[in-house]
Parts: C-alpha cells; structure tokens; sequence
C-alpha cells in the first residue's frame, strides 16, 4: 500500500499553526482583531435581536408586553453560567498545563460573567414585579443565581487582594471557580428539583420550543449578540492583562 507522508505533516503543520496562538506574543495581536470584528458583529445582531423582540414579535397572550423583558433575561442567564464554566475550564487547564494564557482568559471572563449575572437578576426583578407581584422571591433559581454573583464577586475580590501575587492569584482564583461549577448544574435544574416560582425552559433540547418562531429568532440574535459581545469583551481585557504581566508580548507585532 503506497504512503501519504505529506497527510499527517500537514496536519502536524496546522496544528502546530494554531498552537503558536498559546503564546501571549501571537494571542495579541489575534486577540485585538479578533476582538474588533466580534464587537462589530455582537453590535449587529443586538439590533437585530431587539428589534425583533420590541417591534415584531407578538404580544403574549399571558404576560402582555412585559414578557419582552425574557428576550434580554434569557441570553443574560445562559451567558451567566456559560462563561463561570469557561471561567473555571481555564483555571483548571491553567493548574494542570501551568499555561499563562490560560489565566489570564480566567480572568478576563470573570467581569463579564459577573455583569451578565447580575442583568440576569435585575431584568428576573423587572419581570417579577408585575407578574409574581414583588420584586424579589427566595425561589431556588433566583437564590442560585444570587449565590453565582457572589461567585463572580468572590473570584475577583481575590484576584485583587492577591494582586502583588499573581501566581497565587491564579491558583486561589482557579481553585475558587473549580469548587463553584458545582452551582451551575443547581441553577439550571433548579426548577425540576424543587417547587418553584419561577418558570420552566422555554428552549429545550428535548422538545420543540414553546414559543413562536419569531420570538425563537429574536431569542437566538439575543444569544448570538451576547456571546459575541463576551468575546470581544474577554480578548480586549486579555489584551490589557498581557500588556501589564509581560509588556514585551504586547509590543510584538505579526
């Protein structure tokens, strides 16, 4: 049987090409292009999604017009858990690789999680008060949510007392995210594992969704423009941690 070499060099070659990026020298200039071009579509798509969602979904024949409050709600408490796992995936790649890189992503995450939750509880206050009557209830899923903020907020008040230290910054935040992940899974089951307020998944894997398709798009832009926002977000502020931990990276230019 006659032999390819040229397949796996290629392979090794693109690999190889991708890893360079593990290097804060490549990772910045990357980062900061990157980071322009998320921004710009993240801009696009919250117009989209918002307009969409305001001016031509439907009124809902239960809540009224104060539903459309969930089309910022929603992608906000995705985002909020999404981004803590990031969060923590990094720091336990930063403990096990010992990968600079990989810290400084756990720490650009973790202020954009922290704001995403706390919109996640303020637009639930907003929602609540004309639906449940009352700004604030101890529901299971709101108390976790609340628990993930102090979360978010405990990473990062260590973070800066730890500051003249950043090697034990990075394993003290790293281990603090680690330990959190567990809340992730209580948020999101919240609703089935105990009796609660607050309503079920209106998108499931599992099933059709229970909302229109135009509040599905709206939904889904909402998501799309969040995600990328987070992005552009955390490679910006990557940007600003490589320059003050290894300023001779931030100077290299492809």
């Amino acid at each position: 049987m006659q032999k390819h070499p040229a397949l796996p060099q290629s392979r090794a070659s693109a690999s190889g090409r991708w890893l360079r990026y593990a290097s804060p020298v490549h990772f910045y200039p990357l980062a900061g292009r990157l980071a322009r071009r998320f921004a710009a579509a993240a801009a696009v798509l919250a117009v989209a999604g918002l307009y969409l969602g305001l001016a031509v979904a439907p009124v809902d024949s239960q809540q009224g017009e104060v539903y459309r409050i969930l089309f910022i709600h929603v992608p906000a408490a995705w985002m909020s858990m999404f981004l803590y796992v990031l969060t923590a995936l990094y720091g336990a790649l930063g403990l096990v690789f010992h990968t600079r890189l990989s810290f400084v992503m756990m720490r650009a995450l973790a202020p954009t999680g922290a704001l995403f939750t706390f919109l996640t509880l303020w637009t639930g206050a907003l929602w609540g008060k004309p639906t449940w009557g009352t700004w604030w209830v101890w529901d299971a899923r709101l108390t976790s949510e609340l628990i993930l903020l102090f979360l978010y907020l405990g990473f990062m008040a260590l973070q800066a007392a730890a500051a003249d230290d950043e090697a034990r910054a990075d394993r003290g935040g790293a281990i603090l995210a680690l330990a959190g992940v567990v809340n992730i899974p209580i948020i999101y089951f919240s609703v089935q594992w105990w009796s609660t307020l607050h309503q079920g998944a209106s998108i499931r894997l599992d099933s059709a969704p229970s909302m229109t398709r135009i509040m599905l798009a709206a939904t889904l832009l909402m998501l799309a423009a969040c995600w990328l926002y987070s992005a552009a977000a955390a490679l910006a502020r990557a940007r600003t941690l490589i320059a003050r931990r290894d300023p001779p990276a931030a100077r290299e230019r492809p």
